[in-house]
């Protein structure tokens, strides 16, 4: 049987190219045909591509393929257009104009994937082969999904363009082949597509190995005339038994494909003349009970091969071939393949996705065409798998390269790709920043699923949210697993930087006011003191100064410049009294900034020291607080003596209060927490901040209570310490 694709495209001239292209068509697409016609021979003239082929011829090829495939209106015009860009500056203006944005959408795509093999003419089997590889299939899955006409256009072309070269006996680029047979051959097969399968097999492998081509060729040129009496008898015989069981059935004898023959041989380690598809019948019927009468009746006929069964009506292949296969022994020892099925698993056999794929032209894309879609790209990502049967020393590095992306699909039906491994949280950020800022939570395909839940290929993917607010610091942990892409975490990682930025901002500004607010010029402006700095706004001022860049001594300078800047703290000093007023005296020194550090929380009469901040004035701790030790040990030019004042001292009336935390550990029991309130409350401590865990049956408790001395601690301390199950209790 003469393949439809090659009577279609020997067409004599004399048929209208209109009228050709048109076929299968409602009349009224001639119009347009003609106008894209017209259009695309007056740009493209006698232009080349860089195939050799001319541009028209490559176009018309093209597009008559497209109508054997029995693609729409608007893909074969796409088709007729494929390179327009190139000659007309307004390209897309034009094309919506005169045939719709859908058409332009169509030869947008294809642009974008006809210039993929730009980048993947490298040296086969390379490490930049690989992953040019990766690119093209990724490319190709997401535009599977948007459209599948752009992929079988995309094609449509490849087949065009090796046909050119097997009309002049050469090949201009192996690798241009070697794509064929590894990148789009499995792609036509996964799609379905068998009519272009088998041409991107048999042509690609004519150029990539001539001489086995040649060969095989030989052999079976050299038996055709036997092996054609053969098949005519064996047609002639299982027609008439077919015609007495009742059944209206078509039998014709199946195309030999080169390539498929030399694969069974290498892959089974067969002859030539073992090879059963070399003699195959083909049966088409109308119904499936049908098929199975005929493989009965094959089986009568001649002795079955059982061996050789595969019924793919019962258990279809991924791309949902379905036929029964089978080989038979002829009485004279002969074997043959016979593979039966009904006209429409014929039709999708040869055109596959092309004969069912539903085009939507201008309407909102329904449930079950989203389904459909949804469908199909699960089914299509197992194409990655075919592409991996290449030579055994790169199947696993390609394999590898070409799993370390997963594609899943929004509530609005876009497909997007993602690493590996890559969770809902990188999906958030993928879609927008400030949806990964405020994701928190996930469903995927319908089911609320945990946020380090890494994605699998083909889910969809909805993200829940909050009003406001930002990541967790744990999406940054990577043994959590909450994130996987480098985009997101950076994005979180910017979010942080920035609060932080903020917040340091914040203090800067609070350091400004207090040091204007002590030199008594709370009147000063404060962006003509940012200029005399050296800054270009407040808010650039006000960050050196958070971060200490900026010492108090600077701003009195530079509000007051012809005031002696306040002298640094001497190290070594001579005690003096503090006035009444001061809580606590640095030693040497007179009035000074100073703040009690929260790190320990001292409290009369604690011994005390002082460590000299930039831009914070004199940070008090306690004398035994192991962060003073620490930073002592660095930066002992800083510290200074320090002591409470005499009023801090004295002061027993409860009137100045300072805060002071207590820390707990307890056996875990109800009403723990109750009975070390009561301590409290007889003691008439204010509780102004609690914090408890729970771990291991342990209660880690931590209390800060405002007293005016460190006497009403230590008693506290003491009475929880008797409470039942406590362990320990000491001050913070």
């Amino acid at each position: 049987m003469v393949s439809v694709l090659h009577s279609v495209a020997t067409t004599d001239g004399e048929t209208p190219v209109d009228e050709v292209l048109a076929d299968g068509l409602p009349a009224e697409a001639r119009v347009p045909l003609a106008q894209a016609v017209e259009w695309a021979r007056s740009c493209y003239g006698d232009h080349d591509l860089s195939s050799g082929e001319g541009v028209w011829q490559h176009a018309f090829g093209m597009a008559l393929i497209g109508v054997s495939l029995r693609l729409d209106l608007d893909a074969r015009i796409a088709a007729l257009l494929f390179a327009i860009d190139e000659f007309d500056d307004k390209a897309q203006e034009h094309i919506e104009e005169r045939f719709g944005p859908l058409v332009f959408k169509l030869v947008e795509g294809l642009r974008r994937l006809n210039r993929l093999h730009i980048s993947t003419r490298t040296d086969s089997g390379t490490p930049a082969d690989l992953r040019a590889q990766t690119e093209v299939l990724r490319k190709m899955v997401l535009a599977l999904a948007e459209d599948i006409r752009v992929v079988l256009l995309r094609l449509s072309s490849r087949v065009q363009t090796l046909r050119h070269f097997a009309a002049h006996k050469e090949c201009a680029d192996l690798n241009i082949a070697r794509e064929s047979m590894d990148l789009y051959a499995p792609l036509a097969n996964r799609l379905g597509v068998w009519q272009l399968k088998w041409e991107l097999e048999d042509l690609g492998f004519r150029f990539i190995e001539p001489d086995t081509y040649k060969r095989i060729a030989k052999q079976l040129d050299e038996r055709r005339v036997e092996r054609e009496a053969f098949i005519a008898a064996s047609i002639a015989r299982l027609k008439h038994d077919v015609e007495a069981i009742g059944v209206k059935a078509e039998v014709y004898g199946r195309p030999k494909h080169i390539y498929s023959i030399w694969n069974k041989m290498r892959r089974k380690n067969l002859d030539f003349d073992q090879i059963y598809d070399v003699r195959a019948l083909r049966v088409l019927v109308g119904e499936v009970r049908d098929c199975y009468a005929v493989l009965s009746l094959v089986h009568e006929i001649w002795e079955p091969i059982h061996s050789e069964f595969d019924d793919y009506i019962l258990k279809p292949k991924g791309n949902n071939y379905q036929s029964l296969h089978t080989a038979v022994r002829t009485p004279d020892g002969r074997a043959m393949e016979v593979q039966i099925r009904t006209h429409d698993m014929h039709r999708h056999a040869e055109m596959g996705v092309a004969a069912h794929w539903r085009y939507k032209e201008g309407a909102t894309e329904s449930s079950s065409a989203y389904d459909e879609k949804i469908a199909l790209l699960r089914q299509l990502l197992s194409w990655r798998d075919e592409v991996t049967d290449g030579a055994a020393w790169e199947e696993g590095t390609k394999a590898a390269a070409l799993d370390d992306t997963v594609y899943v699909v929004t509530p609005q039906g876009r497909v997007i790709d993602l690493a590996a491994g890559a969770t809902p949280i990188d999906f958030a950020y993928r879609l927008h920043t400030d949806l990964g800022h405020r994701c928190r939570g996930a469903k995927v395909d319908g089911q609320m699923i945990p946020l380090d839940t890494p994605l699998v290929s083909g889910q969809r993917v909805e993200i829940t949210t909050a009003k406001q607010g930002g990541p967790s610091r744990d999406w940054l942990n990577p043994q959590l697993g909450y994130l996987v892409t480098a985009n997101a975490r950076a994005k979180v990682r910017r979010w942080f930087v920035q609060q932080e930025e903020e917040e340091t901002v914040a203090h800067g500004r609070t350091i400004v006011a207090k040091e204007l607010q002590r030199g008594g010029m709370t009147q000063a402006n404060q962006d003509d003191l940012a200029s005399k700095l050296g800054f270009k706004d407040t808010q650039s001022f006000y960050l050196a100064v958070g971060r200490g860049d900026i010492s108090g001594r600077q701003i009195h300078a530079a509000v007051l410049p012809e005031i002696p800047a306040p002298k640094e703290p001497e190290m070594i000093v001579r005690p003096r009294k503090s006035p009444p007023d001061d809580k606590v005296l640095v030693v040497g020194v007179g009035r000074l900034l100073t703040q009690l550090a929260r790190c320990c929380k001292p409290v009369p009469p604690d011994e005390i020291q002082g460590f000299v901040t930039r831009g914070r004035g004199v940070s008090i701790h306690r004398a035994d607080c192991s962060s003073f030790r620490h930073i002592a040990q660095q930066h002992p030019e800083r510290t200074v003596p320090a002591e409470w004042g005499s009023h801090a001292v004295a002061d027993k009336s409860g009137g100045e209060v300072f805060p002071v935390d207590i820390v707990v550990e307890a056996h875990d029991r109800s009403g723990l927490l109750r009975d070390i309130s009561d301590v409290f409350t007889r003691d008439k401590l204010n509780v102004i901040g609690v914090n408890t865990v729970s771990k291991a049956g342990r209660a880690f408790m931590r209390f800060t209570v405002e007293v005016s001395g460190s006497e009403p601690v230590q008693k506290a301390v003491l009475q929880i310490s008797e409470v039942q199950g406590v362990i320990s209790a000491a001050r913070g």
